[in-house]
């Protein structure tokens, strides 16, 4: 009785092995898993960063020599007096003078978006509420003044 508890004592535990080494085998290989897709999931975003980076390659801010040009003033800051004066031409009559078109449908035409792509350039989105377009623009800033601006070039969308 004793010989024969002994042996089933004995086959349980090996049961009890066998069923923990296997559970372990497969908790490891589920983990390896997820490790593996992390990986991946980590490689994808790596890639995504310099993607973005390399598309606001043309940005002000990006652009180290363009924001040493404002020096010793602040580049938001003159971003920020920069896109206050392009609002100041909106509220024009005929629209904002940096869109050379006259208006269509009687609606002005006037810059919603800016991008600084250094410290002389910038491009903007324009529209009418129904046609819209993007005006590439030369700015200068002028400390105390307004700042002065030039039409480089347009282009203009349609429906």
């Amino acid at each position: 009785m004793k010989r024969s508890f002994l042996l089933y004592g004995f086959l349980f535990s090996v049961l009890i092995n066998i069923f923990q080494y296997v559970n372990a085998t497969r908790i490891l290989n589920k983990s390896e898993q997820v490790v593996q897709h992390s990986k991946k999931q980590v490689k994808i975003a790596r890639d995504s960063i310099k993607l973005v980076n390399e598309q606001n390659f043309f940005s002000l801010e990006q652009n180290e020599e363009a924001q040493d040009y404002f020096h010793p003033a602040d580049f938001m800051k003159v971003k920020a007096k920069v896109q206050e004066d392009i609002n100041e031409l909106n509220t024009a009559k005929k629209g904002n003078k940096l869109v050379p078109y006259e208006p269509i449908n009687g609606a002005n035409f006037i810059i919603d978006k800016v991008n600084f792509l250094n410290h002389r350039w910038l491009i903007a989105n324009y529209s009418d509420g129904t046609v819209w377009g993007e005006v590439l623009v030369k700015y200068f800033h002028n400390e105390n003044k307004p700042t002065d601006f030039e039409t480089i070039e347009t282009v203009m969308y349609t429906k």
